[in-house]
């Protein structure tokens, strides 16, 4: 599902003015302002596609003459050499929406294609790959949609989601756990789950004591991981069970067949390719 309209137009417009600036001088410059055109986009290697509703409401905010009509649904795998979109209308409104729309098509089809290598390594198995807060600023709502788009779950969209308690929060509170949990249901003004990172088994122990909702593991080795599962399962058996850091393609199936109920990792969101695309004129 897109995040709403009213929410991406401001970031859209913001972009286009960025790129704007006082003018397109190389499209103006060529005397295009009646010129009307047809393009088509074009992919340069293999990949998951999103982003392309996004991307056609820059062109539409630039200049509602131009029509675009998507070739290939959002999360479909494409491979080089496919038209993906076509789009007509005005040239100068093509070349100038150009280099934005593609930006973020890119930018989003890349997650998109990162989330999926890791979703399709436990994708006959319960467990959920979800993403983190580590996005790039500005581009949450987007980076997160595309790894929707990739079969990923969504952690917290932000602070105010869910509570997560972490090693420094921790800190704050004393260092104690069931200190850091007393004080937050004391302090809540509504029900939200309460998550607690932890690091060792002596922690996982507190968590449960503590009787939150997620334990996270954090960092753990596999023989960890399966040592803490195992404990949460007999004294906790509804508590939710989430692992996270130095998550790879080699170790997820692995660390999914421990029973764990998420996987989460910032890896498709920092460190993926972009999906190579470009826009001909015909």
């Amino acid at each position: 599902m897109l995040p709403p309209w009213i929410l991406l137009d401001p970031i859209l417009a913001d972009w286009l003015r960025e790129d704007l600036g006082r003018g397109d001088h190389s499209a103006q410059g060529l005397g295009l302002d009646e010129a009307k055109g047809k393009a088509t986009w074009v992919t340069k290697s293999e990949g998951i596609i999103a982003g392309l509703p996004i991307a056609f409401r820059i062109f539409q905010l630039l200049d509602p003459q131009v029509k675009c009509t998507a070739k290939l649904a959002e999360g479909f795998a494409c491979h080089s050499g496919q038209i993906i979109a076509e789009l007509e209308g005005p040239l100068a409104s093509l070349l100038s929406g150009e280099r934005v729309a593609l930006n973020l098509a890119m930018r989003l089809s890349g997650v998109a294609t990162a989330t999926r290598r890791f979703v399709d390594q436990i994708a006959d198995l319960p467990t959920q790959f979800v993403d983190t807060r580590k996005t790039t600023p500005g581009l949450r709502l987007l980076e997160k949609y595309a790894t929707r788009v990739g079969g990923g779950t969504n952690h917290r969209l932000g602070l105010d989601d869910a509570v997560m308690v972490k090693d420094n929060h921790i800190a704050a509170a004393g260092g104690s756990i069931a200190a850091a949990v007393k004080k937050l249901r004391s302090q809540l003004p509504f029900p939200l789950v309460i998550e607690v990172e932890t690091e060792t088994l002596g922690q996982v122990m507190e968590a449960i004591s503590a009787g939150v909702g997620v334990i996270m593991l954090d960092n753990m080795n596999l023989s960890q991981i399966q040592a803490a599962v195992q404990v949460i399962r007999d004294r906790a058996p509804r508590t939710k069970i989430e692992v996270s850091g130095n998550i790879t393609l080699d170790n997820i199936r692995a660390i999914a067949e421990t029973g764990v109920d998420y996987i989460s990792s910032s890896a498709p969101i920092t460190r993926s390719p972009w999906l190579d695309l470009s826009m001909r004129l015909q």
